[in-house]
């Protein structure tokens, strides 16, 4: 049970991270300082993998990046899978 909390408040952090980190790229002055920058490394790992799933498929060849969007659906199954396993 306390394992099944800590996981959906472990993908609720990922996804405020991922938010977080959309509205900054709005603000190019602020993706500069540190914080911003340990915010890309904890994001890309989790981004990356899909940015090149929907390139490969050919989703993501524009101006707009749909990665942060598809990571929060994905992120939002694998809650619901792992939250429904009854042990």
């Amino acid at each position: 049970m306390y394992i099944k909390i800590a996981f959906s408040k472990f993908i609720d952090i990922l996804e405020l991270l991922i938010l977080i980190r959309v509205l900054l790229s709005y603000i190019p002055s602020a993706q500069d300082n540190s914080i911003a920058k340990l915010l890309y490394q904890l994001t890309e790992p989790i981004l990356t993998p899909v940015r090149e799933i929907l390139y490969r498929i050919g989703l993501n060849r524009g101006m707009v990046d749909f990665s942060p969007i598809v990571a929060f659906l994905l992120l939002g199954i694998i809650r619901i899978l792992v939250l429904s396993i009854d042990r």
